[in-house]
């Protein structure tokens, strides 16, 4: 049965000074929790903006380039693996979602944070569930978060390709836990998800630079059920 389509979403708060909030990376085993803010310009509108999983890559690229050219304010904020591992990855989520708005250029006067609930911070803010596809600012943020983290993956693929991290961006598929299991973790991995405790208990961490070529020969129909 598909999900229920929600009504699109009504704010009290009208002004222009409106930022939008969203998170990518909560589930991958691998990397920062990306979160982005986006106080859009209403003197300059940008078209397609939608949920970012619901975008193609090509999509994505070229919304991204405009957001950053016509957004208002933008600004990233991330938490790191230590983080994660410190704090718990929802801590770590809200965290990072403070430290996006704290880095914009322009103090919004209100906040929408995709999700259910927002950070503990001082920002007049309300939660909107599935707000990166009802709310535009939201989307854009969805947008700027997604690119990010998907970029950074692809840097980590080149430098443990091995791993898969350009096709499965760090998510636990059967791809990346079958690497863990037979190369063990990198520093970039959370030790404290369950998966990569495993491994580390198991095969230990990823080998040292000698080691690295011979490790990385990676089966390739491994990928075939990667969309």
């Amino acid at each position: 049965m598909p999900a229920k389509e929600l009504p699109p979403f009504e704010c009290a708060y009208q002004g222009k000074l409106l930022a939008g909030v969203d998170e990518v990376g909560r589930g991958p085993l691998v990397g920062a929790v990306v979160t982005a803010a986006v106080i859009l310009d209403p003197e300059r509108p940008i078209a397609g903006l939608a949920d970012s999983k619901k975008l193609t890559e090509k999509k994505r690229a070229k919304l991204y380039d405009e957001i950053i050219e016509k957004a208002a304010a933008w600004s990233l904020g991330r938490c790191e693996p230590e983080e994660i591992d410190r704090l718990n990855i929802y801590q770590a989520t809200m965290l990072a979602m403070q430290r996006a708005v704290d880095g914009l250029s322009i103090a919004p006067e209100y906040v929408l944070v995709d999700g259910n609930r927002c950070p503990k911070w001082n920002w007049p803010s309300e939660p909107v569930v599935k707000g990166d596809g009802r709310v535009e600012a939201i989307s854009a943020a969805s947008i700027i978060a997604k690119v990010t983290r998907d970029r950074e993956m692809d840097a980590l693929e080149e430098k443990y390709p091995g791993f898969g991290f350009a096709k499965h961006k760090g998510y636990p598929t059967p791809v990346h836990q079958e690497a863990l299991m037979r190369l063990g973790a990198i520093p970039e991995h959370r030790r404290s998800f369950k998966p990569v405790q495993v491994a580390i208990e198991t095969v230990g961490l990823f080998p040292p630079e000698e080691a690295v070529s011979e490790a990385l020969s990676f089966p390739a129909d491994l990928f075939e059920d990667i969309g």
